[in-house]
């Protein structure tokens, strides 16, 4: 009980905000990190799972039942759930993954806009502890408990500035990775209708669902994303 109260107080607890020079400069080291593609094939796992957790989260919201999340190698991820193959549910759960972690950026730059630096870190770590029980794949679980303990180490002995560093860092990959994976995900969509294969990505099963167009759902996706960025951008730096 104490240490859940102690956590406590360290969640609720506001911390000093960086400058915004600071903030803009981990916003500069978070771009290098999806321009390069090394850097950015072993960062975008941290995006997959997030992107899996929304898809997890909405079907549990609408009534599906969750059968497992699975992360792969390539960064790929897949997440089963059990239900109505089509309507309302099925189109909202489609449509929760790449949304999914802009609003969480979205969500923790309000937090720091306040100082609630160590409430972000913490909700991140329930975040991957709650896709931890729903791993289904030996890659994926590897590479849910490496985020996991990455967390906890900054969480529980990182100092103040490693964590408010971590924090806004990782605040700004969900932010900008958001985008970035939609427009990854419509190049991907044209390489395979070049090849003639059909269309597996999300705004593909968007299509199928409500007979739009699939690139329609990429400029939905993508405006959310955007509108996401622009907002938490403004708090992180206001």
């Amino acid at each position: 009980m104490d240490w859940i109260s102690g956590v406590w107080d360290d969640v609720t607890t506001p911390q000093p905000a960086p400058s915004t020079t600071a903030t803009l400069l981990t916003a500069a080291v978070v771009v290098v990190c999806l321009v390069v593609p090394t850097l950015w094939h072993v960062a975008r796992h941290a995006l997959t799972i997030v992107h899996e957790a929304a898809h997890g989260f909405v079907a549990l919201l609408v009534g599906r039942r969750l059968s497992g999340i699975r992360v792969h190698s390539d960064t790929s991820g897949l997440t089963v759930s059990v239900g109505k193959p089509r309507g309302p549910g099925m189109i909202a759960t489609a449509a929760a993954g790449y949304p999914g972690p802009a609003l969480v950026g979205l969500g923790a730059a309000a937090l720091l806009a306040h100082g609630y630096t160590l409430a972000v870190l913490w909700a991140l770590l329930v975040l991957v502890a709650l896709v931890l029980v729903q791993i289904r794949n030996w890659y994926g679980l590897w590479a849910v408990l490496v985020s996991g303990a990455v967390l906890v180490v900054v969480t529980q002995w990182g100092s103040p500035l490693v964590q408010g560093v971590v924090a806004h860092a990782l605040t700004w990959f969900f932010l900008l990775g958001a985008p970035r994976a939609v427009m990854e995900m419509q190049s991907q969509r044209r390489d395979l209708r070049r090849r003639g294969r059909p269309d597996a990505s999300d705004a593909g099963t968007l299509g199928a669902l409500t007979h739009l167009p699939g690139g329609f759902w990429v400029m939905v996706l993508l405006l959310v994303c955007l509108g996401a960025l622009a907002l938490g951008g403004w708090w992180l730096v206001g």
